[in-house]
């Protein structure tokens, strides 16, 4: 029998423990169906971990991540009227950012892709998003999040701030080949995305990508300058296979594009390193102002387990069964609050989405995130 697989869970912060309950009750579902050995060790990070410890992250709850196969985490954050006291202000630089550089976690993934019965919840034409299937890849331990910060006292023009970039070619190499192998098992082409205009280090990074690209003559490689491929995103989105791209601008254009969708509540992310580790989390965040009101949608956080049989326990059969179960619970009409028509809450398509439903579309059946997660495990 193969050995168990510990999985290291992170429930997050404010609506973090509740879409993160649904993908647990998924694990244990396939554990079930597939006899696949799961082992879950609850570790104590971010808001929770501070009012145990004083710290997001202290080191015991690092040690115990050491000892996990993979990590599954919840959204980190609290309310930004609270950014200045001391439990949140931090959380991005003291939780976040350490988790991905004592890992190594160096490639990050997102998929942007357009479910079909969703399709008229987007603010972009139906047409335009139809067939979407994106897979960014965003170098995650270097850049401007991880270069010198500082701040210094002008003589004239009071406080100055500053945050470096910088890459060196090993660090663009080794996530420019993630870039190349990812794309010859999709449509063999990669989009590098930066600001070679401007920016000494777009130079080097297209001069290196350009180096692997040789190795992977079936791949077609292009180039565009961040600002209009953040246009394109929207005007043409079709036009993109796999992106490669900085940790800065991989952070703001994958947001971007999740609304391609019609809500950010959807989409899964896979944060790999050299080996089988990986932390998998949603992309959005904490969501004070629906915590504990049983609307969030579940759905990114289910999808990490998705990505998690696939990249980490190469699986993807039962990665391709969840991600089949999700997609046939949206076309049987189940809607939480962000893709549900009429609904009075946070991410609630306008009324302009509304009128420009397409007829014949499946019937709404508004649930809750529990109740989501149930129906995803019955159709698995």
């Amino acid at each position: 029998m193969s050995k168990s697989k510990k999985i290291g869970v992170l429930q997050g912060d404010y609506i973090g423990p509740e879409i993160t309950a649904e993908a647990v009750k998924i694990l244990n579902t396939v554990k079930n169906k597939y006899d696949f050995d799961i082992e879950l060790e609850y570790i104590e990070a971010s808001g929770e971990a501070y009012d145990k410890y004083g710290e997001v992250l202290p080191q015991i709850s690092v040690d115990k991540c050491k000892n996990c196969d993979v990590l599954l985490k919840g959204p980190f954050g609290g309310p930004t009227e609270l950014l200045n006291d001391p439990k949140w202000r931090n959380i991005e630089k003291e939780a976040l950012l350490p988790l991905r550089k004592i890992f190594d976690l160096y490639t990050n993934l997102r998929y942007v892709k357009t479910i079909p019965e969703l399709l008229d919840f987007s603010n972009v034409k139906r047409e335009v998003i139809d067939g979407v299937d994106i897979l960014i890849v965003r170098e995650l331990v270097s850049g401007i999040y991880f270069g010198e910060h500082g701040e210094r006292q002008t003589e004239n023009h009071g406080r100055e701030c500053y945050d470096v970039e910088s890459y060196n070619e090993f660090e663009i190499e080794r996530i420019a080949k993630r870039a190349f192998e990812f794309a010859l098992k999709r449509n063999k082409k990669v989009t590098l995305i930066g600001k070679s205009n401007i920016l000494s280090t777009s130079v080097l990074w297209r001069e290196t990508v350009n180096k692997v690209a040789i190795k992977y003559p079936g791949v077609m490689l292009d180039y565009m300058h961040v600002d209009n491929a953040s246009m394109q995103l929207i005007l043409n989105p079709k036009q993109f296979d796999v992106i490669l791209t900085t940790n800065m601008f991989g952070d703001i254009l994958s947001d971007e594009a999740s609304v391609l969708s019609g809500s950010i509540g959807l989409f899964p992310s896979a944060s790999l390193g050299e080996n089988n580790f990986g932390l998998y989390e949603p992309i959005h965040g904490s969501a004070p102002i629906i915590a504990g009101k049983n609307i969030a949608n579940p759905i990114s956080s289910i999808l990490c387990v998705s990505m998690m049989f696939e990249y980490s326990f190469g699986r993807p059969d039962i990665a391709k069964n969840i991600e089949n179960a999700v997609n046939k619970t949206l076309a049987q009409g189940y809607r939480t609050a962000d893709i549900a028509v009429g609904r009075d809450a946070p991410g609630a398509p306008s009324e302009k989405i509304i009128s420009n439903r397409i007829p014949g579309a499946p019937s709404e059946k508004p649930v809750g995130t529990t109740e989501m997660g149930e129906i995803i495990r019955g159709n698995i």
